[in-house]
């Protein structure tokens, strides 16, 4: 039974919340949602499973009971170097077992994590230190020529994680050399009001420009795990899941989906520094991970890599997918040739991240990103206001309510203001809902195409480029042109060994789409602007094609 009141919009009526019929029968309306501290996921995990195996990096693995020992340790040890709680430490480490170490300790004593890319360079660098102000630094000593560079580099205490050759300056400590300096484990006690006080300040992608960092709560990340580990249906367990972490952990994707979830559960999170498609299955043959959160494009290369097969992948019990759309095209075959189950979701750094998702049983609609998680309201709204819910199947912006949602942007009232309006969260995105509660993501605001007084949405185009047997990727983006206003071009990676011409590419849209939708331009390429993630720069596309013009 669906609950909730009925409305009329534009003369047909709408119900409330129509997922609700959809939820599997074991996934709950909402979940009770604990106020506490981030970090009592590792102590309570250390607590029911001390001997279950916590973390592997490469050769090296550690039980939670271990785990909770080092991160206690390094608590300790930054304690007695002046660590003070609300301090800031920014963090610059792929997903290994010293990010985990690091990221508990500092949630321990009450301090606040800046998650930094460790491929940032100096000037992308500059912002995100200058912004956040921190005390503290964790990354690699290779990091060394970068970090020489920052502002406020006087104001930092600066912890590197050493190799044989590494020896430190009077301004630097080494990770290891600091937690051998104290072997206590005695760590204050630190009072954290988990509703009010932020555990991580997230940047965000900068896929549409300059990042903002957004601040995520001890309660925001809690309840986001809570909301996930319920609309998993029990096929998540506790303990024992093995999730193959890829998605770095310093991305809100990968810090909840891979990271905090597994701690939450007592799995085991099997490290991974970076996607390499060998690596991979290598990796997948040795573990045997039941779990992996990862996105589109690293479905792409498994798919077509030629040494995966459904005996490799049969240890997989679901796969997520997120931060992009995944092409209807590439999940069908996906499945059919692993027997391995997708299931694409939706979610921002705004909302910790995970707002929507399909169900892992039941109905699961390829193309859309499901329904709303427990304890979420969405809906969809007018472009022009954002007050005027749209009709079915209508596209406007998705809108969020919920425990995940952040706290606001750091040092940017103005930007919150407009983002955070009478409890929802605007998300940029544009969206659909179908009668069933089902949403589907029709592009970004800004990513829509106007030519012509058309209104064009890249991820239409997207998806018929993706159903050509030969293209690999594609990535469809607006043009300023004097005559139409913008114009429609696409650039394309093709599949190893392909031929496949722009034209034939073009004659392939003009049988599937209206003229006007058809790209006037598709270029090939080798490869596509990327986050770290996986998730497609179409803002650089952009950015190359004014530059070409500019030359001109």
């Amino acid at each position: 039974m669906i609950k909730g009141v009925k409305n009329m919009l534009g003369g047909i009526e709408m119900n409330d919340r129509p997922w609700l019929r959809f939820y599997p029968e074991n996934v709950p309306e909402t979940v009770d949602i604990p106020v506490m501290p981030l970090y009592k996921l590792l102590e309570d995990s250390a607590t029911h499973y001390p001997e279950q195996v916590a973390v592997i990096d490469g050769g090296r693995t550690l039980t939670y009971r271990e785990l909770k020992g080092k991160s206690d340790r390094l608590a300790s040890a930054l304690s007695k170097k002046g660590f003070q709680c609300k301090d800031r430490l920014a963090i610059m480490l792929p997903n290994s077992i010293e990010y985990i170490i690091t990221y508990y300790a500092t949630l321990r004593l009450g301090g606040i994590l800046v998650q930094v890319n460790p491929l940032y360079q100096s000037h992308e660098l500059e912002h995100l230190f200058t912004d956040s102000r921190p005390k503290w630094f964790v990354g690699n000593n290779i990091q060394r020529e970068k970090v020489r560079n920052l502002p406020l580099l006087d104001a930092l205490t600066i912890i590197y994680v050493e190799s044989k050759e590494f020896n430190v300056t009077t301004n630097e400590i080494g990770f290891y050399s600091l937690l051998s300096k104290s072997p206590d484990m005695k760590v204050p006690e630190v009072e954290i009001l988990p509703r009010e006080d932020v555990a991580v300040i997230q940047y965000t992608g900068g896929t549409t420009g300059k990042s903002k960092g957004v601040m995520l709560t001890h309660y925001n990340l809690i309840a986001n795990i809570h909301q996930s580990f319920a609309f998993s249906d029990g096929f998540f367990e506790k303990p024992g899941e093995r999730i193959l972490s890829i998605t770095p952990f310093f991305h809100v994707y990968g810090m909840t989906g891979a990271l905090n979830l597994t701690i939450y559960a007592g799995g085991t999170v099997i490290c991974m520094k970076r996607f390499q498609v060998e690596d991979v299955l290598n990796t997948i043959k040795t573990y045997k991970p039941t779990f992996f959160p990862g996105v589109p494009t690293m479905y792409i290369a498994l798919l077509t890599h030629p040494d995966s097969s459904p005996e490799l992948l049969s240890s997989l019990k679901v796969c997520n997918s997120g931060s992009a759309p995944m092409p209807v095209g590439v999940m069908n075959e996906f499945e059919k040739r692993t027997e391995s189950s997708i299931v694409e979701g939706y979610g921002l750094s705004e909302a910790s991240p995970i707002t929507h998702r399909n169900p892992v049983t039941g109905l699961k609609k390829p193309g859309s990103i499901g329904m709303p998680i427990p304890n979420t309201e969405s809906k969809v709204v007018d472009k022009e206001t954002g007050t005027k819910e749209m009709p079915y199947g209508e596209i406007g912006e998705l809108i969020i309510k919920g425990p995940q949602v952040m706290k606001g942007y750091w040092n940017n009232e103005e930007e919150t203001k407009q983002t955070l309006r009478d409890g929802w969260l605007y998300t940029g995105d544009l969206a659909t809902m179908d009668e069933d509660g089902y949403f589907y993501i029709a592009g970004r605001k800004k990513d829509m195409i106007i030519a012509s007084g058309y209104n064009i949405f890249p991820s239409e185009i997207e998806e018929v480029l993706y159903k050509h047997p030969e293209v690999e990727e594609a990535c469809v983006f607006g043009v300023p042109d004097t005559y139409r206003g913008e114009t429609v071009k696409a650039a394309v990676v093709r599949k190893e060994d392909s031929l496949v011409t722009s034209e034939e590419l073009a004659e392939w849209c003009k049988s599937q789409l209206a003229s006007f939708k058809v790209p006037k331009d598709i270029t090939i390429r080798k490869s596509l602007p990327k986050t770290i993630v996986g998730k497609v720069l179409r803002y650089k596309l952009t950015e190359e094609e004014e530059e070409v013009k500019s030359r001109k």
